[in-house]
């Protein structure tokens, strides 16, 4: 027995050299999972964010020139509640067809060829809409800056592959500054300008940020993550270095590998077993997050602009009540006090940022879209309430803040949810799906509001609590995990046991 335990000793050590020896000379290998969290946060990480939230400048400027411009053109070309509403909802459709477009091509050809595209779009089509003569050219040219749009969002996609997993529930909802910046800018361009000037002249005036982000993006370097799934493995090394100079870090030690992904932006990977359930509810929670966002904003101003709130302290001019019965066309231009209660009501989409950071860390992503979405049903019935004007201000100020904060998490959500080879596609079919939510708002909003605030608030409310059920059966939490690279390739700290 004493012979053979001293064999067996032996023998273990002898194994115990043999495998150091083979793990010494084994060659080491990274992932750009790992080597994007090996870098960590840095100067180029801030960059990266002041760049990449510019481009929410540019969007929000886009999209929330319908509220201002459309008291103008109602009155220019005596349009009818639902000619105003077609204004937003082209918009809306462009974004919706390029999404789709726009996701495909970024997940075979790269992110940073369709996002720099989408600048130049928007920005050339923005001018042309100030020279239209015509309602129907406005419309046409206005859906035209909608695709340009849709290619910009895809920036988000980009940004989010670059930053490291602990830090973008703290990074991507503080986008929203940007997004409010856009918002403001436009209002005080419609302040300044419309009255002075023209809408038109508001219009190109506020192409300027576009042009600025042309030259700026150039700073920004094409997505690693798309790199090594398309096989450009060089590529990525080169981009990751420099990323890696910048912060004044180093790579992990050994030489990065990936199995080149052959299969890119194939929409099919969003229904497969492994997606499916959660594309489905995503596409509904995109839906229900532009729906209420925008109903949110146009709302607000069809309130302001026919006077139709339930005031307890109404002035004279605020105590006419305006309706297409009585006139075809009703010039009522914002006054000062409604600008100001818009630019108090942008202020809510940042002023609870630290809220939204909160609950992303400490509850996840999925409850945290669930009780923002009930909270916005509250705060949608809520407007309907009559108030002061000063109340009526606080009601839509934080209705804008959790409507906002809807649209963080989703966003989010979506790009860590869906793998590398199919997440622009992935962002780019939600985005088209929330777009339909855009469309339909308007004539939720701007139509049916002259008729009944309590019927036109109702579908909001509704939307938002389906919505809210519907999150607790999203199959996956996505709260620290690392981003997929492919449907079959899972980084460590993935399991499958994750998809259903």
């Amino acid at each position: 027995i004493h012979t053979f335990n001293w064999t067996i000793i032996h023998i273990n050590n002898h194994l115990k050299r043999f495998l150091t020896s083979v793990a010494q000379t084994e060659p080491k290998y990274y992932t750009v999972e790992e080597a994007v969290e090996s870098i960590s946060f840095g100067r180029f990480h801030i960059l990266l964010f002041v760049i990449m939230g510019s481009a929410n400048i540019v969007e929000a400027m886009e999209i929330m020139l319908l509220a201002v411009v459309s008291p103008e053109i109602r009155c220019e070309w005596h349009l009818e509640d639902w000619q105003v509403a077609l204004v937003s909802t082209m918009v809306f459709l462009g974004f919706m067809v390029c999404g789709v477009l726009c996701g495909y091509v970024a997940d075979k050809y790269g992110r940073w060829k369709v996002v720099f595209g989408g600048f130049i779009w928007a920005a050339y089509f923005s001018l042309l809409t100030s020279f239209s003569p015509s309602y129907g050219w406005f419309i046409f040219l206005r859906c035209m800056v909608g695709c340009g749009v849709a290619a910009t969002s895809q920036g988000f996609v980009l940004k989010t592959e670059f930053i490291p997993s602990k830090y973008r529930a703290s990074l991507l909802p503080l986008a929203s500054i940007f997004w409010m910046l856009g918002s403001m800018l436009i209002i005080i361009l419609g302040m300044t300008v419309v009255p002075t000037m023209g809408w038109r002249w508001m219009i190109r005036f506020s192409i300027i940020p576009s042009i600025i982000l042309i030259g700026l993006f150039m700073f920004i370097p094409e997505s690693a993550r798309f790199q090594v799934s398309a096989g450009n493995t060089q590529e990525a090394l080169s981009t990751l270095n420099w990323i890696a100079r910048m912060n004044d870090t180093t790579l992990p030690e050994g030489e990065l590998r990936e199995p080149e992904v052959t299969e890119r932006g194939n929409a099919i990977t969003l229904i497969s077993p492994a997606f499916r359930r959660t594309s489905l509810l995503l596409w509904y929670s995109w839906f229900v997050a532009s729906f209420s966002y925008y109903g949110s904003v146009l709302s607000s101003s069809e309130l302001l602009e026919k006077n139709l709130l339930c005031m307890t302290d109404a002035d004279a001019e605020h105590q006419i009540k305006h309706n297409q019965e009585e006139a075809l066309c009703y010039c009522i231009p914002f006054n000062m006090a409604d600008y100001q209660t818009l630019l108090i009501s942008c202020l809510g989409e940042v002023a609870l940022i630290p809220l939204n950071i909160g609950m992303l860390n400490i509850f996840g992503r999925k409850p945290s879209l669930a009780i923002l979405q009930l909270l916005s049903a509250f705060f949608f019935m809520l407007v309907n309430i009559c108030t002061t004007m000063f109340g009526f201000t606080v009601l839509l100020f934080l209705l804008r803040s959790v409507v906002s904060m809807n649209f963080n998490v989703v966003y989010i959500y979506t790009a860590e949810v869906y793998p590398t080879s199919v997440r622009s596609i992935g962002m780019g079919f939600c985005t088209s799906f929330s777009r339909v939510g855009g469309m339909i708002a308007p004539f939720i909003a701007q139509v049916l509001m002259s008729k009944s605030v309590i019927l036109a608030l109702s579908p909001f409310a509704i939307t938002c609590v389906i919505c809210a059920v519907g999150v607790a059966f999203l199959p996956i939490e996505t709260r620290g995990r690392a981003l997929l690279v492919s449907i079959f390739t899972f980084p460590p700290t993935v399991l499958k046991t994750d998809f259903h």
